[in-house]
């Protein structure tokens, strides 16, 4: 029995990634561009990525030991392909500074990659610090199963729901306001 505990442990462990699914995952999503200044190094404005590919809008820095290369990195506006790393995206340092909660400092970061400085700190600014992402592991085929599905949509209320929903909204009484609350007595004894 224990021969037949050990062969299965290696043979999960010596297993590659083919049975890898699609995840997601919360992550600080950073920008960095390749025409200089704070954001880039030699390496970016030579548009050179750690793995030999040239780097190009579309790609993203991320961690492989999280996310393999090759990966693709799905947000809610674009599809990256991770192709590059950096010390900071593998130590989550933006995380580590940005997050408010436990949850958000253990995220992963994705540095997503821009032509022009201008191209990435607009998109910074009209997105937010953290967000899921899903991530699709390099050799992953999408199935039915994964594709995503129609929400229905929803009903449209009938006139006369509407008005009664609106009646009991306004038969409500009103919120109090701070100023309304009695004050304690201990302020009135000075």
């Amino acid at each position: 029995m224990k021969r037949i505990l050990i062969a299965f442990v290696l043979v999960l462990l010596l297993t590659p990634a083919g049975f890898a699914r699609e995840q997601s995952v919360l992550a600080r999503v950073t920008v960095y561009w390749a025409s200089g200044g704070r954001g880039s190094d030699r390496w970016t404005r030579r548009h050179i990525c750690s793995t030999g590919v040239r780097l190009a809008a579309g790609h993203c820095a991320v961690d492989p030991r999280r996310i393999p290369y090759g990966s693709k990195v799905i947000l809610p506006d674009a599809t990256l392909l991770a192709v590059d790393t950096g010390s900071a995206v593998i130590s989550r340092k933006a995380a580590r500074r940005a997050g408010r909660t436990a949850l958000e400092r253990g995220a992963l970061v994705v540095d997503r990659f821009f032509e022009t400085k201008q191209q990435a700190l607009s998109w910074a600014h009209r997105n937010p610090y953290f967000m899921l992402v899903r991530v699709s592991p390099p050799n992953f085929r999408t199935s039915l199963v994964s594709q995503p599905q129609q929400t229905p949509q929803a009903p449209v209320l009938d006139s006369r729901l509407r008005t009664s929903t609106t009646a009991l909204q306004s038969s409500q009484a009103p919120r109090r306001n701070l100023e309304d609350r009695p004050k304690p007595s201990s302020m009135y004894a000075r």
